[in-house]
């Protein structure tokens, strides 16, 4: 995690502050925080960014989006993104196959628990649940997929995949067993990855640019990338959590593990992003956007220069809440340190190299979720 965002100890806590405890791949680190309520971000805060330049064919278009990304990676490593190319009816598709599994019995839903998954595919139910350890359980469902190379539209031969890479596969057909008394679950959701994936890889490149490196820097490194997608379903927090010592949240503050998030959410709103001043800022839901958000492997690689930045969910509505996040990643078998362009004289750097897949696992061990 980098020293410039989060502090190891955990300091006195002046009036009007508090310490949270956050989890990392190499244990417990503390970050001070503002008792104030949260606000709602402003645009120059959480920028939007028009990234319909990243589809045409004009490198002053994709530089034109790079700098933009650049800059709120920099700052508060959180932007809205329009323009994604990731069409309407897909969304819409994809949200009713998961509100029709998720309003389902949940001994229904247990014939896909994720107890009987390697993986972490499948459904994670009530109580199942807890990002930080320091806050409540997570008031939230969810159910998961894992990158599977045999619904990757860019792979013409599965069994041409080199065996280094195939060692990193974490998908199993396991979770889409018990789904089929939802009429095309399986069908909608894999849709939805797909468009997400295409999207992330021409997001990717823009990601490249933004770093002053060549357009395909990643390319390789991201062919059969750790790229997952989650459905959250996040029932209404009960007034009585209130009263409990634990911070009552949705899924608890935390920061995401590989190269970036894109997260459609809902209109009912939730999503709370802590800023570099320890205040925490609403999120709110922009329609036809996705939320897109850091992670700590691409800051570690561009040695702190973008931000990995904590957030939460808390739904107080009396609303149920859905969001449907894509998480995108290096190959598992891929090793980064940290990037020449993020390197100089008075800017050494802080990391050594570390694999996607020892990091992923430090960290899933420290979570122990």
């Amino acid at each position: 995690m980098s020293s410039t965002t989060l502090q190891e100890i955990s300091p006195a806590e002046p009036e009007g502050w508090t310490t949270l405890q956050l989890t990392s791949a190499h244990g417990p680190v503390f970050r001070p925080v503002k008792t104030a309520p949260p606000r709602d971000a402003t645009r120059e805060e959480i920028p939007v960014i028009d990234v319909g330049g990243i589809f045409s064919d004009k490198l002053e278009d994709r530089k034109a989006v790079a700098a933009q990304i650049r800059e709120a990676a920099t700052t508060i490593g959180f932007f809205y993104m329009k323009n994604h190319g990731i069409p309407e009816d897909t969304i819409a598709s994809a949200l009713k196959s998961s509100k029709r599994f998720f309003h389902q019995p949940q001994q229904v839903k247990e014939r896909v628990s994720v107890s009987g998954s390697k993986w972490h595919n499948g459904w994670n139910g009530p109580k199942s649940h807890r990002a930080n350890h320091v806050e409540s359980i997570d008031y939230r469902e969810s159910f998961g997929m894992r990158y599977d190379p045999q619904y990757d539209p860019s792979v013409e031969d599965v069994e041409a995949i080199p065996q280094n890479i195939k060692d990193g596969f974490r998908a199993e057909e396991y979770c889409w067993a018990e789904t089929t008394n939802v009429p095309g679950f399986k069908d909608d959701v894999l849709r939805y990855w797909r468009a997400c994936l295409a999207t992330a890889r021409k997001l990717v490149r823009a990601f490249a640019l933004a770093l002053d490196l060549p357009e395909d820097h990643f390319d390789n490194m991201t062919s059969h990338p750790d790229a997952a997608v989650a459905l959250n379903y996040y029932p209404p927090i009960p007034a009585t959590a209130l009263k409990e010592k634990e911070e009552a949240v949705s899924i608890g503050s935390h920061t995401d593990l590989q190269f970036f998030t894109m997260l459609w959410q809902d209109q009912n709103g939730g999503l709370q992003v802590l800023n570099r001043d320890g205040q925490w800022l609403n999120a709110t839901p922009i329609e036809g956007t996705f939320v897109v958000n850091i992670g700590d492997y691409l800051m570690r690689i561009t040695n702190d220069r973008f931000v990995s930045t904590v957030h939460r969910a808390k739904n107080f509505n009396t609303n149920e809440r859905f969001s449907m996040p894509f998480f995108f990643g290096f190959n598992f078998n891929e090793t980064c340190g940290v990037l020449p362009s993020c390197i100089d004289e008075d800017h050494p750097a802080k990391y050594e190299p570390v694999s996607c897949q020892e990091w992923v696992h430090l960290r899933f061990k420290a979570t122990n979720i």
